[in-house]
């Protein structure tokens, strides 16, 4: 049976056949990322932002570089180091001598789409740049503030294998994160996909090319997010989306265990933003409702960050994804 014919998924509209054009662009330039894939759509279509950890080598760069040029939209990368100032970020007052007036030169956080790589590596004044940045979708030099573009999305990354100097970032610089993604090494076949690709990249002279492709424009993508927003979510759904969050507030009502290692809950931000995922994911799929496994397939990426874990749980080396997971096996499904 074929999706429009399917009640479950109904004819796929302009904008879904859009982003469904757009996933299979990328995933032809980012062989063995399809989980990540799948998270910068979501991003993308519930208006926030993204980090990404993993080792290096893993296409992070890539992927986001290649999801700018399937969009109607401009596209930088910064590379965070320990030196990097906030105005390397934002920009600057430049002085013109020739008039003795001062001009404001944008910095990169006025394109749509950022890099922010290995963001842990810059220092807390530049990481506080950041924070207005994306919480706030505007950036403030002495008195004036400065818009930022209504398309405006942040993947930033870290890498988990190396910590000398780096500063880890405060859990209010990553609750501003709408997900927090991890991955990790290809499968082998996947691995044979990518050295095909990247030998016929090779062949053409070394540039990356990709196939044509018309890029998806910007009135499509807020189209998209419209639909998002109206994607169906029953009542009993609405309320386990609630009790996730709040069991992480008082986890003692599921075991004493809980109560041990976790030491604060997820804010009401977490709710706003498993609500936007899992609505965009169900989307996403062709689905104009939500599912229980909308919901617990994307909680992982959306509390991880949003946990501190007590002492105890360190000790006993739980983890905030295996919290989570036995989080998912206590709540009770609708």
């Amino acid at each position: 049976m074929s999706i429009g014919n399917d009640p479950a998924f109904p004819a796929p509209t302009p904008a879904q056949q859009a982003l469904q054009r757009l996933r299979q662009f990328v995933a032809t330039q980012v062989v063995g990322q399809d989980r990540l894939i799948e998270r910068m759509l979501v991003a993308l279509l519930a208006d926030g932002h993204i980090l990404v950890e993993g080792a290096p080598g893993l296409a992070k760069t890539r992927a986001i570089n290649v999801l700018s040029r399937g969009i109607e939209g401009d596209f930088h990368r910064v590379q965070f180091t320990p030196d990097l100032l906030p105005a390397d970020l934002t920009g600057t007052e430049i002085y013109r001598p020739q008039d003795g007036s001062f001009h404001f030169q944008q910095g990169p956080l006025f394109h749509n789409l950022v890099l922010a790589d290995e963001i842990n590596r810059s220092p807390a004044k530049v990481q506080s740049a950041l924070l207005e940045a994306m919480a706030e979708r505007q950036i403030t030099v002495g008195r004036v503030t400065y818009q930022l573009p209504e398309l405006f999305l942040v993947m930033a990354t870290q890498n988990p294998i190396e910590q000398e100097g780096t500063y880890p970032l405060p859990e209010a610089q990553l609750d501003r994160f709408m997900l927090y993604v991890r991955i990790g090494y290809p499968e082998a076949q996947h691995e044979r996909e990518i050295l095909r690709l990247v030998r016929g990249e090779a062949k053409r002279t070394g540039a990356v090319r990709s196939p044509a492709f018309e890029p998806v424009g910007q009135a499509v993508l807020f189209q998209a997010r419209e639909e998002v927003l109206g994607v169906y979510m029953a009542e009993p759904l609405e309320h386990y989306l609630l009790q996730l969050v709040l069991a992480t507030r008082e986890p003692g009502a599921y075991g004493a265990d809980f109560a041990r290692w976790l030491q604060y809950g997820a804010s009401p931000r977490a709710t706003i933003a498993l609500d936007r995922c899992a609505r965009a994911r169900a989307w996403l799929d062709g689905r104009d409702f939500v599912t229980p496994e909308d919901i617990q397939g994307i909680a992982p990426d959306v509390l991880r960050h949003r946990l501190i874990m007590a002492y105890e749980a360190e000790a006993e080396g739980v983890t905030a994804d295996r919290l989570i997971g036995e989080l998912l096996r206590h709540v009770a499904v609708p």
